[in-house]
C-alpha cells in the first residue's frame, strides 16, 4: 500500500506539472504535506526531459543588410560605413563555439558595436575584440547555449551614416548534453550531501527514467543494489495505475491520501472511476485503461503562403512522457533536420506544431500519434501571384553621390532577384550593394560614388516578372577655383590669361569679345589637367578686349562662363636728341637726325606736313633707336619744314637759305624800357618780329645760357617772328632774356626783362631746437632766401608723428619772429615737423626738422650677445642668443639673423619675417660648409647693431652632445663662496668639460663662472656677495656642443652654516587662550632662524585668509583679530619654515558667547506622573568646556509663569517628576554657560498628565513605623570602571546604605571636585550619581565616592578611559584594568 501512495503521489505532480496554467489551490492539509511538496519537486526536475527529438532554439536563418546615408553631400575622399565582407549566419549545437567577422570601411573610421535583435544583452562569455592583422571585429561565444540562439546585429556608424548587418545564430539542442544537464540540475542536492539515496528516493528517481537509463542513473547516484531496485520497480508497474485529470482536480493541493486508501482498500480493485468530495472540488480516480484522451481535437487549416500555421491538440495524458510523433501524410517529421521550418510547442495540456513559412510543398495532411491513438487535420495553402509592391519612379541622383533602388515583393520567394543595366547583371562589389531585408520582401541596390557612366535604365527581374527603371545622373556643377583675371600688357608685350576648373573632365573654348578664337593661330592655347591657358607673343592695340573661357561637360546642358579683360598699353617714346634747323647752300648734302629712347618705335617723317615717301633724293634711314633724314644734293624744292613723329616724340627743323636777320629798332626800345611781369603758374608770351630770308636761326637765352624747349618751355618761329612761350612760370624763370637770331649772312641780338611773381622759397638752414621737454619742443629757423617777389608775411607750422605719414597744422608765426614753441606734444613720442613762408602769392615749399623725442627719445635696440649654435646637422643648424641687454625704451619686436660662409663678406638674410624668439632653426644649408651667424634687434625705432659674427661652425652631422649633469649639489659654502660637485652625465659622448653659470636671484641672465670649461666634477665659485640667494647651472661640453642645462632646484645663500627655526622660550608663548566674542583677539610669539624664516598662520589646519592683520618681522609675528567672534574658535598654529628646518606651534582659542539655543524637543510620558524630555545638543555645549548646561521649566496652562525644574542638566535627556493628574503642562528648554542664557526652546503643545486609575478603592493600609536604627556606611553595589569617547556624557553611579543617610564627597585623584561646576553631583534614595558632560581627554584618571556619617566612613574607586575613534591603546589599558580587584573600605 506504501508503494501504490507513492505512486499515486508521482502521478499526482507529474500531471500537475504538465499543466504550466495551473494556480495554487486555496485548501491545505495537515499530513505530511511538506514532505509530499518536495518529493514531488525532485520528480519533476529528473522527469523534465524532452523526448521528442533534437529541436532549434532559433528555427529561421536571417541575412539582412541596411545603410544610412545621414549627410546630403560627402566630402571629397570620405564615406558612408560599408562592409567589404559578407557576414554569414550560423547554425550549431550548445556545446560548442561559434564566431562573427565583420571587415568594415568608411571614412572617418567607423565606430562597430555589436546588438541582439531581441533586446537581450550579450552573454557573459561573448567575447568582443579586433583583430590588428585581418582587420576584422569579432564576436566570440565560446560555448553555446540554448539562450545565445537570436539575431545578432553589428553596427557601423561614423558622422555620415550608418551600416547594419544583421545575421542568425540557430543553437540546436545537443542530445548527448540534455539528459546530463537535467540529470545534474535535479541532483544538485544529493550531491552536495554527498549520500547514496535511499531506496525509496531511488525508485522515485527512476520511476520516470527509460529503462536503458536504469543502471547508469544508479551509478551516478551511487546506488549499489541494482538488481533489488529492478525488482522493485516490476512490483510497482503491477500495481493499479491512477490518473488525475487536470480538469477535475484543485491544482497545488495539498492532501494526503495514506488515511484514505487505507480506509477504501477493500473496494479499490473495482474496475470503476471513483469519486471523492474535499473541500473545493472533487478527486476522481479513473481506470489504468484510458492513457490519452483528446479534449481538443486537430482542426483543419487554410493559410495563405509565406504565414505561418499552428496545429492545436489539447490532451489528457496518463503519463506526461509518452511518445508523440508528429507525421505529414505517412511521412514522420523530422524536426532536428528542418532548419526551423517546423517546431512543437506544449503549453500546459495544449499541444502545438507551428510551421513556419507555409508553402504549396507544405500542404497535406499532419498527424499527431499517441500511444495508440491518432488524430489528423489538414493543411491548404493558397498561393497569391508574386508582384512588385513598390511604385517605380525614375531616379535622379546627383554625381558622386549613392543611388538607392528599392523593390518591395508582395510575398517571399527562394527565386533570385537579378538586377540589370545595359543588359549587364549587376553584381556585389565595391560599388554595387544588394541587400535582402530581414522579412525577406525587400530588396536594395545601391550604387555607391555614381558617375556619368552609370545612368541608364536599370531592370529588376525575379521569376516571371520584371520592371525597369530609368537612373538620370545630375552633374556636379563646374567651378572655377581660380577664375580669369584682369590683365594688362604693353605694346609688343607677352600676355598671359589662366584659370583653373574644379574638374578636368571638361570642354573648354575661348572667345574674345563674344568670337570664338579657339581656331586662331594668332594665339597659343595650352591645357594641362584641370587648368588652361592662352598666351599672346607680341601685343597689339586690336588685342585689347573681354576674354572668357566657356566650360561645358557631358550631359549637363549648363555653361560655365569665366571672363577677363586684357589691356594694351601704348609703347610712347621721347626724343633723346633732336633735329635743329639746318642752312645749306644749294647743292650740297644735308642730313636731319633724331635719336629716340626705344629702338621699338617707329616714325614718320614730313615736310610741311606731308608724309616723306623717300624720293626725290631724299633717303630715311633707321638705325637702331637712330633715325635719319638724307639729302643728297639741297634744291629750293627741299626747302621747307622738316617734322619726324612718332608716339610720344617729335622732333622738327626747318632747312631755309640765309638771309641777314633784322628786328625793328622800337621794338628793341620797347622791350628794354620796361621788364615783362607775369605771376607764376601763368603762362608767359613773348613775340618778336623780324626780317630774314631764309628764316634765321632763333635762339633764346635767359641769363647768357640758351634756353631748351621742354614741356613747359616752347619757342614759336614763323618766317617773320619768334615766340618764346613759357607755360606754368615759376620764380626761377625770372631773369635777361635774349634773343639772337643767326643765319649764314649775319647775327642779330634782343635783350628784355621777365620778372615771375611767385611764392616765397622755404626758410633757410637748419631747423635749431631750442628746447626738447617732455612737455614742449621749441625751435629757431631764418627767412628764406628769395622772397618771391613780394614781402613774406608769416609762418606756417605743421606737425606729424613719426609712425604716421599725416601731417597737422599746429600753428602761425608772424614774419617779425623765427622762433615757435609746440606745448601739445605727447611725452617719449617722437615728431618731425615742416615750415612754410607765406606771402601774398601763397605759400612756399616747407622747410623740413629732423625726428625729434618729447623728452628722452626711443633708440634702436642694443646687440644681442651669446648666439650659440647647436642641433648642427649637415643641412640645418640651431641658432639661439640672448636678447639686448638695453632695448632703446621700446620693447624689442623681434630679430633678423643672417648668415655667411666662412671668409666671405656677403651676409644673407635668413628669416623673411621678424624672428619673435631667441632661437631659430636655419635649414637649406650645404654639407661640410663653415657657416657664421650674427643676429640684428629690431624695435619701433628701427635696427639695432648686429651682433658679433658666431664662431664658425661646420655644417655636418654633430658628435653627440652630452646629456643632463647628475647629482649637482652645494658640497660647502661661506659668506663669499659656494662649493659645488656634481657626477658625469649617462647619456651622450664624454665631455670634454663642464661650463658652470651663476645667477644671482635678483638678475635675470646667466654668468659663467669661468672662462674656460672646468676639468674636474667639482668647483667652488668664490667672490659673492654675503647673504645673497644665487642659482646655479652646469651644462657638459664636447665637440658635439653643449648639454642640456642642470640647474639646482632652489637657489643658495652665500652664509655660513643655517640655523633651523625654534620659537623663543622668554617669548610670552600661550597654547590656550579663552576670549569673550567682540573682544580683541591677539596672538604673539617670538623666534629665531637663519636665514628669517616664512611665516604662516593656520586655522584649524588651513591657512588664515580671512579678517586677521598679521604682522611680520625677522624675530617675530602677530596675529590680531580687532574683534573675535564665536567661529573664531579653534586650533590656531603659527608654522616657521626657512631653507633648512621647520618648527610650529599650536594655541587653541576659544571664543564664548550666548549659547545658542538646543532643537527638537520631544516629550514621552513613561510613567504616570512623570513626563521624558528629549532634545538635540546645542552645538555650543561641546564647545564649552566651562560650565555649559541646560536648565530645565515647566509652566501649569493655568499660570503664567514659569518654574525652574532642574538645573545644570548636562545630557539632551530629561525626566521631570512631581506632576499632578489631569493638568496641562508646557515645557521649556534653555541653554546656559557663564556668559549667560540661550534663547528658549518650548514644547509646540501643551501636554495632558494622565490620571492614575484606582485598582482598589476600599482597600486601606495600616501605615508602617519603621524602628529607628543606626547602619554604618557600606557599599550595596560599588562603581565601575568606564571607557568613554571623547566628547561623549559619563554618568558614575552606585548604591549605598547607611543611617543616618551619610554625606558623599567626590574626589578626582586626590582633589575634591565638590567645588567644580562643570560636573554635575547627586545623592537621593540610596544612590550617588555623577555626570561628566562632554568627557575630554583630561577627564581620564581615577574617580572616588567618600561616604560619611557618625558611625564610620565608606570608599569606593573607578577609572575613567576617554578614547578617540579607533583607538588601539583602549584594549590595553581596559585588559589592565580588569586584571585589577575592587578596592571597597
Amino acid at each position: 500500500m506504501a508503494q501504490m501512495e507513492q505512486q499515486m503521489r508521482r502521478t499526482m505532480h507529474m500531471s500537475s506539472s504538465s499543466s504550466s496554467s495551473s494556480s495554487s489551490s486555496s485548501f491545505s492539509s495537515s499530513i505530511s504535506s511538506a514532505r509530499l511538496r518536495k518529493v514531488s519537486q525532485g520528480l519533476s526536475k529528473t522527469l523534465d526531459v524532452d523526448i521528442t527529438g533534437v529541436q532549434r532554439k532559433t528555427s529561421a536563418v536571417v541575412e539582412t543588410f541596411s545603410q544610412v546615408q545621414k549627410t546630403t553631400s560627402l566630402p571629397e575622399g570620405e564615406s558612408v560605413p560599408d562592409f567589404e565582407e559578407k557576414l554569414r549566419p550560423i547554425t550549431a549545437q550548445e556545446g560548442v563555439g561559434a564566431a562573427f567577422k565583420a571587415k568594415v570601411s568608411g571614412r572617418p573610421k567607423p565606430q562597430v558595436r555589436w546588438q541582439r535583435a531581441s533586446g537581450a544583452p550579450l552573454s557573459e562569455g561573448t567575447k568582443l575584440f579586433y583583430d590588428d592583422i585581418n582587420n576584422q571585429h569579432i564576436l566570440k561565444i565560446k560555448i553555446l547555449t540554448l539562450e545565445d540562439a537570436d539575431v545578432y546585429k553589428c553596427i557601423a556608424s561614423n558622422e555620415h551614416g550608418e551600416a547594419i548587418y544583421s545575421i542568425s545564430l540557430i543553437v540546436t539542442e545537443n542530445p548527448a548534453l540534455d539528459f546530463k544537464k537535467k540529470l545534474k540540475k535535479c541532483s544538485v542536492e544529493k550531491r552536495e550531501e554527498k549520500k547514496p539515496p535511499t531506496e525509496e528516493e531511488m525508485l522515485k528517481i527512476l520511476s520516470g527514467a527509460e529503462k536503458k537509463d536504469y543502471e547508469r542513473i544508479c551509478a551516478e547516484y551511487g546506488f549499489t543494489d541494482f538488481r533489488g531496485i529492478l525488482k522493485r520497480l516490476k512490483e510497482m508497474r503491477k500495481k493499479v495505475e491512477v490518473e488525475w485529470p487536470c480538469s477535475i482536480l484543485p491544482l497545488n493541493f495539498r492532501l494526503s491520501l495514506s488515511a484514505f486508501i487505507q480506509d477504501s482498500h477493500s473496494g479499490w480493485n473495482n474496475p470503476q472511476m471513483w469519486v471523492f468530495p474535499v473541500k473545493s472540488g472533487l478527486l476522481r480516480i479513473l481506470p489504468s485503461t484510458q492513457v490519452v484522451r483528446v479534449l481538443n481535437p486537430l482542426e483543419d487549416i487554410t493559410a495563405k503562403a509565406g504565414s505561418n500555421v499552428v496545429f492545436e491538440t489539447v490532451l489528457e495524458l496518463k503519463d506526461p512522457n509518452i511518445r508523440m510523433q508528429w507525421f505529414l501524410g505517412t511521412e514522420l517529421l523530422r524536426l532536428q533536420y528542418s532548419h526551423g521550418k517546423y517546431e512543437i510547442k506544449q503549453m500546459g495540456t495544449k499541444h502545438m506544431l507551428c510551421i513556419s513559412n507555409v508553402g504549396l510543398g507544405d500542404k497535406g495532411t499532419y498527424s499527431l500519434q499517441v500511444g495508440d491513438k491518432r488524430q489528423s487535420a489538414k493543411l491548404k495553402v493558397i498561393d497569391e501571384p508574386l508582384k512588385f509592391l513598390s511604385e517605380f519612379k525614375p531616379e535622379k541622383v546627383r554625381e558622386r553621390q549613392t543611388a538607392v533602388f528599392e523593390v518591395r515583393l508582395s510575398k517571399k520567394t527562394n527565386a533570385p532577384l537579378i538586377w540589370k543595366v545595359k543588359g549587364k547583371e549587376v553584381k556585389r562589389d565595391e560599388k554595387f550593394n544588394v541587400s535582402l531585408s530581414e522579412d525577406g520582401l525587400t530588396y536594395t541596390l545601391k550604387i555607391k560614388d555614381v558617375k556619368v557612366s552609370d545612368t541608364g535604365d536599370y531592370t529588376i527581374s525575379i521569376g516571371d516578372i520584371s520592371a525597369t527603371v530609368p537612373l538620370f545622373i545630375e552633374r556636379i556643377p563646374i567651378a572655377f577655383t581660380s577664375p580669369l583675371k584682369n590683365v594688362r600688357a604693353q605694346e609688343k608685350g607677352k600676355a598671359r590669361l589662366e584659370c583653373e576648373m574644379s574638374s578636368k573632365d571638361v570642354h573648354v573654348r575661348w572667345l574674345k569679345d563674344g568670337s570664338d578664337i579657339t581656331a586662331s593661330r594668332r594665339y597659343a592655347f595650352m591645357r594641362e589637367g584641370k587648368r588652361a591657358e592662352v598666351v599672346i607673343e607680341e601685343c597689339e592695340q586690336t588685342d585689347e578686349g573681354e576674354y572668357s573661357v566657356v566650360c561645358t561637360q557631358d550631359n549637363d546642358s549648363q555653361e560655365y562662363v569665366t571672363w577677363a579683360r586684357l589691356g594694351v598699353e601704348e609703347r610712347f617714346a621721347s626724343v633723346k636728341s633732336g633735329m635743329s634747323d639746318l642752312q645749306c647752300p644749294t647743292g650740297s648734302p644735308a642730313e636731319l637726325c633724331v635719336v629716340l629712347d626705344d629702338e621699338k618705335v617707329d616714325g614718320v617723317w614730313l615736310k610741311d606736313g606731308q608724309e616723306i615717301t623717300g624720293r626725290g633724293g631724299v633717303q630715311v634711314v633707321k638705325q637702331g633707336a637712330v633715325h635719319k633724314l638724307i639729302f643728297s644734293g639741297l634744291t629750293d624744292a627741299h626747302e621747307g619744314k622738316y617734322t619726324f613723329r612718332a608716339k610720344g616724340a617729335e622732333s622738327e627743323a626747318v632747312l631755309t637759305v640765309a638771309d641777314p636777320p633784322e628786328i625793328d629798332s622800337s621794338v628793341l626800345d620797347m622791350l628794354g624800357s620796361q621788364p615783362v611781369t607775369v605771376k607764376a603758374g601763368q603762362t608767359a608770351t613773348i613775340k618778336i618780329p623780324f626780317k630774314a630770308k631764309p628764316p634765321p636761326k632763333v635762339t633764346w637765352y635767359k641769363d647768357g645760357v640758351e634756353m631748351v624747349e621742354d614741356e613747359r618751355m616752347k619757342v614759336e618761329r614763323t618766317s617773320d617772328s619768334t615766340t618764346l612761350v613759357i607755360n606754368r612760370c615759376v620764380r626761377e624763370d625770372s631773369g635777361a632774356v635774349q634773343l639772337r637770331l643767326k643765319s649764314d649772312c649775319g647775327t642779330t641780338t634782343a635783350h628784355l626783362q621777365l620778372q615771375v611773381i611767385d611764392h616765397p622759397k622755404p626758410p633757410q638752414g637748419k631747423v635749431e631746437f631750442l628746447e626738447l621737454s617732455r612737455k614742449c619742443i621749441k625751435m629757431k629757423w631764418k627767412h628764406p632766401r628769395d622772397n618771391g617777389g613780394k614781402e613774406v608775411t608769416s609762418f606756417v607750422m605743421e606737425r606729424r608723428e613719426a609712425t604716421k605719414k599725416s601731417w597737422t597744422r599746429v600753428g602761425e608765426v608772424q614774419s617779425s619772429s623765427t622762433v615757435f614753441s609746440d606745448d601739445t606734444v605727447e611725452a617719449g613720442q617722437v615728431y618731425q615737423y615742416r615750415i612754410r613762408a607765406v606771402n601774398s602769392e601763397g605759400m612756399s615749399d616747407p622747410l623740413g626738422t629732423e625726428e625729434v623725442c618729447a623728452g628722452e627719445p626711443i633708440e634702436p635696440p642694443g646687440t644681442a650677445s651669446q648666439l650659440q649654435v647647436s642641433d648642427v646637422t649637415k643641412d640645418a643648424m640651431t641658432v639661439s642668443w640672448n636678447p639686448p641687454g638695453h632695448d632703446g625704451g621700446a620693447p624689442v619686436l623681434g630679430y633678423n639673423l643672417e648668415r655667411r660662409k666662412k671668409g666671405s663678406n656677403m651676409w644673407l638674410l635668413v628669416n623673411k619675417e621678424l624672428i619673435p624668439d631667441s632661437k631659430f632653426v636655419v635649414d637649406g644649408l650645404i654639407a661640410d660648409v663653415e657657416y657664421e651667424f650674427r643676429v640684428t634687434s629690431v624695435n619701433q625705432a628701427g635696427s639695432g647693431s648686429p651682433s658679433n659674427s658666431s664662431n664658425a661652425v661646420m655644417a655636418k652631422d654633430p658628435i653627440r652632445a652630452p646629456s643632463f649633469v647628475k647629482n649637482l649639489l652645494v658640497s660647502d659654502s661661506t659668506n663669499t663662496s659656494i662649493s659645488l660637485s656634481w657626477t658625469p652625465p649617462e647619456q651622450g659622448d664624454t665631455p670634454s668639460g663642464y661650463v658652470l653659470e651663476v645667477r644671482p636671484e635678483d638678475a635675470k641672465e646667466w654668468t659663467k663662472s669661468t672662462k674656460i670649461p672646468i676639468a674636474g666634477t667639482g668647483f667652488t665659485v668664490g667672490g659673492l656677495q654675503e647673504r645673497m640667494k644665487y642659482h646655479f647651472r652646469i651644462r657638459a661640453v664636447n665637440e658635439g656642443g653643449l648639454g642640456e642645462p642642470t640647474e639646482l632646484s632652489e637657489g643658495v645663500l652665500a652664509m655660513p652654516p643655517p640655523v633651523a627655526p625654534r620659537f623663543d622660550p622668554r617669548g610670552k608663548m600661550k597654547s590656550q587662550m579663552v576670549v569673550c566674542a567682540g573682544s580683541t583677539l591677539c596672538l604673539q610669539l617670538s623666534f629665531t632662524a637663519s636665514p628669517p624664516p616664512v611665516v604662516t598662520w593656520f586655522k584649524d589646519g588651513s591657512i588664515t585668509t580671512g579678517r586677521e592683520v598679521i604682522t611680520k618681522s625677522n624675530n617675530h609675528s602677530q596675529f590680531l583679530l580687532p574683534s573675535s567672534q564665536r567661529s573664531d574658535s579653534g586650533e590656531y598654529r603659527v608654522h616657521l619654515k626657512n631653507d633648512f628646518g621647520e618648527a610650529h606651534h599650536n594655541v587653541n582659542v576659544r571664543v564664548t558667547d550666548f549659547p545658542r539655543p538646543p532643537k527638537n524637543l520631544r516629550l514621552v510620558e513613561e510613567v504616570p506622573g512623570t513626563v521624558t524630555l528629549q532634545w538635540d545638543h546645542t552645538p555650543d555645549l561641546v564647545d564649552d568646556n566651562e560650565g555649559a548646561h541646560y536648565v530645565i521649566l515647566k509652566r501649569d496652562t493655568s499660570t503664567p509663569s514659569w518654574f525652574t525644574v532642574a538645573e545644570c542638566v548636562f545630557s539632551s535627556k530629561y525626566t521631570v517628576t512631581g506632576l499632578l493628574p489631569g493638568r496641562k503642562y508646557y515645557f521649556r528648554v534653555v541653554a546656559q554657560n557663564s556668559i549667560g542664557d540661550s534663547d528658549p526652546l518650548d514644547s509646540s503643545e501643551a501636554l495632558i498628565i494622565a490620571r492614575e486609575r484606582e485598582c482598589i478603592s476600599s482597600l486601606r493600609l495600616k501605615e508602617y513605623a519603621a524602628p529607628p536604627r543606626q547602619v554604618k556606611p557600606s557599599f550595596l553595589l560599588p562603581l565601575k570602571d568606564h571607557a568613554v569617547h571623547r566628547g561623549h556624557d559619563c554618568t558614575m553611579s552606585c548604591a549605598y546604605q547607611g543611617m543616618p543617610t551619610p554625606r558623599a564627597s567626590w574626589y578626582k585623584g586626590e582633589s575634591k571636585m565638590s567645588d567644580r561646576p562643570r560636573f554635575w553631583q547627586r545623592t537621593a534614595n540610596g544612590v550617588c550619581t555623577l555626570v561628566i558632560p562632554v568627557c575630554a581627554v583630561k577627564d581620564s584618571g581615577k574617580y572616588t565616592l567618600v561616604l560619611e556619617n557618625p558611625l564610620g566612613m565608606a570608599k569606593c574607586s573607578c577609572s575613567l578611559v576617554i578614547f578617540d575613534k579607533d583607538d588601539k591603546s583602549l584594549l590595553e589599558s581596559l585588559t589592565k584594568q580588569a586584571n585589577k580587584e575592587k578596592l571597597i573600605v
